[in-house]
């Protein structure tokens, strides 16, 4: 008895795409196996070995016009099993309904949603303007720099003639749903001190200790302020501040030595509100100010702030915000407080959208015990049967002719 849907759903999440070995083969035949059943065109890009991008097309009636772009992604995150009620790879379906798998929510729901709405437009006779292309692609959720990243700067990419995507979001644990039109620029910097080595019995001076104390306590007196900014003003969301964590340490070889080396790793996340230049001359200076030997790298320092139109003026999100008030759908319009594969899309002057249609359900993307409800799945490609036809239908814009 249970939806044709649900059962494809269940299907999908049962192929074992986690990192550091994704089984992205299996994923792309499965996916390619649904395109071929619902008659679209099948393309693969392959923008680095072993890393292929599946394109499915719906054609529109006049391809002139810019395309609508519904992209997912395929590998999830690693699980620690024993921390899991039914096992992570297996789709069970517990009596209320809720379907417990790494990657319900992040974001094999969607992928699943996006085909089962054409599936049902199809099936209805419809056809409209704009081609709809669905993009699965592979590791973002390692960055997606063999992945989205390398795939936007592809000719094939280009071929597409974007005008407008849709992207992941997240689960809303209310009845509203979140809607992303920015997200936060990622920043990992590694802050190295130098200092004078010795004896663990010694009072040794301008260690490299000393130096990363400094540095620790100016990064995370920081991280106080952002922190109660955020709860002292309830109009704020986590996207909207800068969040800051010291995730890594490094130093030391024996108890009895004092290092002349140490290193911390910091993730930062910044919202497009923040002059990043800016940004960057204080943390220049809360380094420089921790004393001479300091100094710090970027291993990954994202730039774009592009943030995608969310005025009624704009075509786009005047057909995205008029079916969520057709269907009476209460959202929040949001900065996206990590970072997925949208923010390469915007960098290459497309606006994108991040929507997951998971409204009443506890947010558990990378955490344990991940699930989703199967009617709350169900809604979501009512919901995708709606917003497709009207962004579809989007009337030629003044650049299209």
């Amino acid at each position: 008895s249970e939806d044709p849907s649900v059962t494809l759903f269940r299907e999908y999440l049962r192929i074992d795409t986690v990192h550091p070995k994704p089984d992205y083969d299996a994923a792309i035949q499965f996916l390619e196996r649904i395109g071929t059943e619902l008659g679209l065109a099948c393309q693969k890009v392959e923008v680095c070995q072993g890393r292929v991008v599946l394109i499915l097309t719906w054609q529109g009636t006049n391809p002139r016009l810019r395309s609508v772009l519904l992209n997912s992604h395929t590998d999830v995150v690693p699980v620690f099993e024993e921390h899991w009620t039914y096992p992570p790879f297996e789709a069970v379906k517990d009596p209320q309904g809720n379907i417990y798998a790494r990657g319900a929510q992040d974001m094999k729901c969607v992928s699943i949603q996006y085909l089962e709405a054409v599936r049902r437009l199809k099936a209805e006779g419809k056809c409209f303007a704009r081609t709809i292309h669905l993009t699965f692609v592979p590791d973002e959720e390692v960055g997606g720099h063999k992945g989205m990243e390398m795939f936007v700067q592809r000719p094939e990419f280009k071929a597409l003639n974007v005008g407008f995507a849709l992207d992941e979001g997240l689960a809303s644990p209310s009845d509203t749903f979140s809607v992303f039109y920015s997200e936060r620029s990622p920043w990992w910097i590694k802050v190295k001190c130098m200092g004078s080595p010795g004896h663990g019995s010694r009072f040794i001076s301008n260690t490299a200790a000393e130096k990363m104390h400094k540095v620790i306590n100016s990064f995370l007196a920081f991280r106080e302020s952002e922190k109660q900014r955020l709860k002292s003003d309830s109009s704020l969301t986590l996207g909207d501040v800068t969040s800051l964590n010291l995730t890594m340490l490094e130093g030391g070889v024996s108890f009895n030595v004092v290092p002349s080396e140490m290193a911390a790793g910091f993730d930062i996340r910044i919202p497009p509100t923040v002059d990043l230049k800016a940004f960057e001359k204080q943390v220049a200076t809360w380094c420089r100010d921790a004393g001479d030997g300091v100094t710090y790298e970027f291993h990954q320092k994202c730039m774009d702030q592009h943030v995608s139109s969310t005025e009624e003026s704009d075509p786009w999100w005047k057909a995205f915000s008029g079916v969520c008030r057709d269907m009476k759908l209460q959202f929040k319009l949001e900065i996206f407080p990590a970072a997925t594969d949208s923010r390469y899309i915007r960098a290459v002057r497309h606006p994108a959208i991040g929507f997951s249609p998971m409204n009443r359900t506890p947010v558990l993307l990378h955490d344990h015990n991940e699930f989703l409800n199967e009617q709350v799945f169900l809604r979501g490609i009512d919901i995708y049967a709606r917003l497709l036809p009207a962004l579809a239908s989007v009337p030629p814009l003044p650049t299209e002719g």
